[in-house]
């Protein structure tokens, strides 16, 4: 998948050796961001206004390294420039993706060097590679299978405006398709169906099944070239991530650690509806999610 910006990089690094690994979406210039955490088991770093880089990975709070491996490189870019203003700014998060292997093996600041080193251009690779590498969906109850998730990406374009989303998919909730079924994640290895989140719900509540598995998050980043003032640009997030909802069932619950991370290039339209963006960049967002898992 090609994302419509020339000012963008996108970079993987996988370990196989995990396997885990690390997805770095770099930029030409500090870029305004947004950040909207809604997950309650977040794992993040880097509260700034504008960034050069995210950095998404596996590893949990572990994999954390990565984005100063990230900041390294870019240090390393620079010719070793050091001054306040030359200051590589990097933010991201990370995915628990230990519950799918039996190893250690987390991003390092080598990996997230590399996977920088690796970003030419703003193709993202999709399904189970970068911070997608060993993630899982739909394990919402003890008894029913979790399914392999994935990194996905989709654009859109309406004239001069550019849209695109890159996510992680390692999500306690299913993946539901437009029609509303449920494509990934909640199988009965019983049956070979998957169970919808109602269903599991209305299931717990008349008879307690035990704990869900720990361990989950989904991870985004959106990105327009639509010129839009600091408010405008974090309630897009916040529509978008909220829309989220639709297409992965539940989200943002107590187990989930779902961040989302608005930016813009600044260089497109000015003077747009930005409810009817919002809806547009939910779709993106939809189809993204469906890209990552299958």
């Amino acid at each position: 998948m090609q994302l419509p910006f020339e000012a963008v990089r996108v970079g993987v690094a996988d370990d196989p050796a995990g396997p885990t690994g690390c997805t770095v979406v770099a930029f030409n210039r500090a870029m305004r961001i947004a950040r909207d955490v809604r997950g309650g088991s977040a794992c993040w770093s880097g509260d700034f206004t504008e960034v050069h880089a995210l950095c998404l990975a596996g590893g949990s709070v572990y994999g954390l390294e990565a984005l100063s491996g990230v900041a390294a490189e870019l240090l390393q870019e620079r010719g070793g420039r050091v001054h306040w203003s030359d200051l590589a700014l990097v933010a991201g998060g990370a995915v628990y993706d230990f519950h799918a292997r039996d190893t250690y093996t987390y991003p390092t600041l080598a990996l997230g060097r590399a996977a920088l080193r690796a970003a030419s251009d703003g193709t993202v690779p999709i399904g189970r590679r970068g911070a997608g590498s060993c993630t899982l969906v739909g394990a919402s109850l003890p008894g029913l299978e979790a399914e392999p998730g994935g990194q996905g990406a989709a654009t859109r374009q309406v004239g001069p405006l550019s849209v695109a989303v890159l996510t992680v998919v390692n999500a306690l909730g299913a993946v539901r398709d437009r029609d509303g079924t449920v494509v990934r994640g909640h199988l009965d290895p019983q049956t070979g169906l998957r169970r919808s989140a109602q269903e599991l719900a209305e299931a717990v509540l008349a008879a307690p099944a035990g704990e869900p598995q720990l361990g989950n998050t989904t991870l985004t980043v959106l990105i327009t070239n639509a010129r839009l003032e600091d408010h405008a640009l974090a309630q897009l997030g916040r529509q978008v991530h909220a829309s989220m909802a639709r297409v992965i069932d539940p989200f943002h619950t107590t187990l989930d650690g779902d961040i989302l991370w608005a930016i813009t290039t600044d260089d497109g339209p000015t003077q747009l509806d930005t409810t009817a963006l919002g809806v547009l960049a939910s779709e993106v967002a939809w189809d993204a999610v469906l890209a990552a898992v299958r």
